[in-house]
């Protein structure tokens, strides 16, 4: 793992999503500023607690469904974030203990705490990389990532409430495509977006506040997030709310609180 970025400034000079999210998940890795824009985002849309919960929720059922039933036992999830317990490799290794995990971010902060995304099970790997969604090409040609995963054996690739931090002029499709492109068959993509189907008004606001705090935004429709599975063998619920996608319970939030499409595709 490369631990030159580790060197640069955490900059506490305007919010980050990474820390507003984990403000949203009851964490205590975020600054005052992050809570400052985080609680305008709360006053817009007070369900974020509930969309937040939902989405992580979301990610340990996929990722248990993924290993359980599809027999993945690698993983490549981008946009990590601050780390929450359970992570990804935990509930993947809790499954298949030989499981490999690379997680992927830009975000110093991450950087800083990556040593919790390490703690594999003796059988399996996982390793951090400080990489950009935005440059697909260098991520995928990381040498970290070519110690852990083996590309020519499936891979489950992970972008949980990411994609709407990618505008339309980033080529959002186009960068999914190029990571899938260097997937082989039989990998698999999980996805999670933030959505203003539902209650167009408060994700306005919502876009407002993220945007003007220097972080653009573009949450998309349930048309627009199906986008992303083009060519691939959408799991059964399809494309649906982040607490219906194969509950483990009665789902008890409303589909206006949780505002969060997900969908689980199996590349043929």
């Amino acid at each position: 793992m490369s631990t030159s970025p580790a060197a640069r400034d955490i900059d506490t000079s305007r919010p980050h999503s990474a820390r507003m999210y984990d403000y949203y998940l009851g964490g205590k890795d975020h600054f005052d500023i992050d809570k400052k824009a985080a609680e305008r985002v709360v006053a817009a849309y007070p369900a974020i607690f509930v969309c937040a919960r939902e989405n992580r929720a979301f990610m340990h059922r996929a990722t248990r469904v993924l290993a359980r039933e599809y027999g993945i036992r690698q993983w490549l999830d981008i946009g990590t974030g601050i780390p929450t317990e359970p992570n990804l490799h935990q509930v993947a290794q809790s499954v298949v203990p030989e499981a490999r995990v690379v997680y992927a971010d830009n975000d110093p902060l991450v950087l800083k705490y990556a040593e919790r995304l390490m703690r594999s099970t003796p059988q399996g790997r996982t390793t951090y990389i400080e990489a950009d969604v935005n440059d697909p090409d260098t991520l995928l040609n990381a040498p970290e990532l070519a110690e852990v995963l083996d590309l020519s054996r499936p891979v489950a690739l992970s972008l949980n409430a990411l994609m709407h931090f990618v505008t339309d002029a980033q080529d959002p499709y186009g960068i999914v495509n190029r990571l899938l492109a260097a997937l082989p068959s039989g990998s698999a993509l999980a996805l999670s977006h933030c959505t203003p189907d539902f209650t167009p008004e408060t994700w306005q606001k919502v876009t407002d506040i993220y945007t003007g705090a220097g972080t653009p935004v573009r949450f998309r429709s349930q048309d627009e997030v199906a986008r992303f599975f083009t060519g691939l063998d959408l799991l059964d619920p399809g494309i649906t709310m982040g607490h219906r996608w194969r509950p483990d319970g009665e789902p008890t939030a409303t589909d206006a609180e949780v505002s969060l499409w997900t969908g689980v595709g199996i590349k043929p």
